[in-house]
């Protein structure tokens, strides 16, 4: 029997044998949000009793079995842009540079599941663990009745099933585990109290709610402010700029120095930057050339072996993060520089031509190679959060990987895969497991690949347009081989048009993604959501895969090159048109069209949609004029967040609550909290809609 402990309100751990040293526990991002646990509904037991979890050591490592319920379904086991739900698969969470491996390697590997039954699991270890999600039959569970012969492939497959599930969970090489459940009583308050436990969601600076472009892996300081100061004249929304591998001298592996034949001034490129009204962002991976100034005396702190040349800091020593550290500040940090990519943090498990360091390999922190790969990425991002974290400014960086009890940093996992489909499924996926997730747009193969792409895009949790092997932006050169890729296309002007439009609805949206934000930190619910984590009792929505909800009230079904239309999947309630204002019955499927500069989106009944003036960059004195949309005849409220958008402030209870409400009399607007700082939104128009008839 496990060591049963009471962490939280609604969290439990089982303690089984000795667990490991080095775990996503004992390197946690955030403190448990215990106050806002208190506030979610009361649980007197675990959802799973000890009794019904066994645990056995075996020679390979240990493993734990769990109930599972029938009609139960389980999801999550982190960032996984191919497979949606898990319910009888096997999933082996190995860290990966491809998010679409079905069998569970992705840029995110996460051991948590969260089921339809309202309860989550979490396991604490870096071991690269097999979950069997009810595909496992001990030879205690009474067999069912033997059925007839198989007269059919589905009808064979069907019988192979067990009668009983059981969730199995195999972790190599550790001799003993916690296990940590998570008690609903619904499937949302499962995610909320998982995320709460990992130190609450994010909340990144007003301007990462804008638009990101990264320009090419060349490109010069006058090339990058060429097309800086283009935005601007066009009317392009964009906050951040960023660079890729060229501003450094050495890429694979990373020199950390400034390659003067490109950025002669990085000073002065970084200050034109800044007066035009950008953030800036540059890119990296943390293996350490031998030509980088830190290479020696951070040789000592790294790994037993090299990765394209270079030294792997061990992140968990804090030796390796002082010496990082201390360069990084004095060449980007103090200077001006406001976010990192984060790349190449994650692994090639399989394939031709492997790279990263092996499992074998030893840390000076104690961990093994296995282990390191699980936390490597958490280990950077914590690492490069602290300078600006110090400095009392937000950031909002890009990581290709992350992984448990990762909620609470400022980074968004991205890829270099280019499935539109498959980035899709991720924005629907990223909520279950504490994670956020970006597409981007690249080339296209035509204009309306590049629209959909685009529309997507604007709905993510970071917005970014990462052309980085083009000189020209993708609405200025279409070609879908990648030659020719510095030629203007006939149809520019149009589709400039098209994307502006686009981008500003991203800001427009601004103030509500912030609200979103917000409250992820406080309630831990998830910016962007499956539909089946707020309707896990409608069997209907088991499998979509392909529209997510978007904050709390708005549910988008993105749209993909060649569908003249789709079909949409309506949760029960009213719902309305984002566009026409139509009311629609929900509870069923219809079928949805847009043009080339919209996209599907819904609108739930009785809420305040607030909606922004769009600009071109958010500065730090920003009043953002809002229109209220109100849908619905009943009163209806939203709450937006204000604080200065930039620091750590909002933290100290520098932060107010501004509150819509709408009833028989009409707007009003409320601030309560202790932010004294100029407003940032001011209500200009109420616009009330529906009440009539729904289709």
């Amino acid at each position: 029997m496990p060591t049963v402990t009471r962490i939280a309100p609604g969290i439990w751990r089982y303690r089984f044998g000795t667990p490991e040293a080095h775990t996503p526990i004992r390197y946690r991002s955030g403190k448990v949000l215990s106050e806002a646990l208190v506030r979610m509904p009361g649980i007197a037991k675990p959802p799973i009793a000890s009794r019904e979890v066994a645990f056995e050591r075996t020679a390979r490592g240990c493993s734990i079995l769990l109930p599972m319920v029938e009609g139960e379904g389980v999801y999550g086991m982190g960032l996984n842009t191919r497979v949606f739900e898990k319910t009888g698969r096997r999933q082996i969470l190995i860290p990966s540079d491809a998010p679409e491996e079905a069998a569970g390697p992705s840029h995110a590997p996460v051991p948590f599941y969260v089921s339809t039954a309202g309860y989550g699991v979490y396991v604490d270890t870096a071991r690269f663990a097999a979950f069997h999600a009810g595909n496992v039959a001990p030879v205690e569970d009474r067999p069912g009745a033997a059925g007839a012969m198989a007269g059919s492939t589905e009808e064979l497959y069907k019988a192979r099933k067990p009668s009983v599930r059981r969730m199995m969970v195999d972790v190599p090489v550790a001799q003993g585990v916690d296990v940590y459940l998570f008690a609903g009583p619904t499937m949302l308050d499962a995610v909320r109290r998982y995320v709460l436990f990992s130190g609450g969601g994010a909340v990144p600076p007003m301007w990462g709610m804008g638009v990101v472009y990264r320009g090419k892996s060349d490109f010069t300081a006058a090339a990058c402010l060429r097309l800086a100061r283009s935005f601007r004249e066009q009317a392009i929304p964009c906050d951040i700029f960023g660079l890729e591998p060229g501003w450094q001298t050495r890429a694979y592996s990373s020199s950390f120095v400034w390659d003067k034949a490109r950025f002669p001034d990085p000073d002065d490129y970084i200050r034109q930057m800044r007066d035009l009204g950008y953030h800036l962002s540059v890119w990296e991976h943390a293996f350490t050339h031998p030509e980088s100034p830190i290479h020696d005396a951070l040789k000592p702190y790294s790994g037993s072996y090299r990765v394209w040349g270079g030294l792997v800091p061990d992140f968990a020593t804090p030796e390796a993060r002082r010496i990082y550290l201390k360069h990084h500040r004095e060449t980007l940090f103090d200077k001006g520089v406001d976010a990192v990519k984060l790349d190449e943090c994650d692994y090639q498990p399989f394939g031709p031509e492997p790279w990263s360091f092996p499992c074998a390999a030893r840390f000076p922190s104690g961990m093994d190679g296995e282990q390191m790969h699980s936390l490597f990425g958490i280990l950077y991002q914590q690492a490069m959060q602290e300078p600006l974290a110090e400095a009392n400014r937000r950031t909002w960086g890009l990581v290709r990987n992350s992984g448990a009890l990762a909620a609470a940093l400022p980074y968004v996992i991205y890829s270099d895969s280019y499935d539109h489909r498959c980035y899709v499924r991720g924005l629907a996926t990223q909520g279950f497991s504490g994670l956020l997730w970006v597409p981007e747009v690249r080339d296209s193969g035509s204009l309306e690949e590049l629209y959909r792409r685009v529309q997507t895009v604007v709905l993510s949790p970071l917005a970014q347009i990462d052309p980085w092997y083009m000189k020209l932006p993708p609405w200025q050169q279409i070609n879908a081989d990648k030659s020719n890729l510095g030629e203007v296309m006939p149809e520019a002007p149009e589709a400039t048009a098209i994307v502006r439009r686009l981008l500003e609805l991203r800001m427009s949206l601004a103030p509500y993604l912030y609200a979103a934000f917000n409250e992820y930190r406080r309630t831990g619910t998830p910016p962007l959501r499956a539909l089946v984590m707020e309707w896990p009792d409608d069997p209907a929505l088991r499998g979509i895969d392909d529209e997510f909800l978007l904050g709390p009230d708005l549910l988008a079904a993105p749209m993909f090159a060649g569908q003249g239309s789709r079909q949409v999947v309506l949760p029960r309630g009213r719902w309305y048109d984002f566009w026409t204002h139509e009311p629609l019955e929900g509870g069923r499927t219809i079928e949805a069209s847009k043009p080339m500069d919209q996209m599907p989106l819904y609108v739930r009944d009785n809420c305040i949609v607030p909606l922004a003036k769009p600009v071109q960059h958010i500065a730090a004195d920003t009043c953002f004029e809002l229109e209220a949309r109100v849908y619905g005849p009943n009163p209806a409220h939203c709450a937006l967040y204000e604080d200065d958008g930039i620091s750590n402030d909002y933290l100290r209870g520098k932060q107010s609550i501004v509150t819509l409400t709408h009833g028989p009399k009409g707007g009003a607007e409320q601030r309560t909290g202790g932010y004294t700082g100029p407003n940032r939104y001011r209500v200009t128009s109420w616009t009330t809609i529906g009440g009539g008839a729904a289709k």
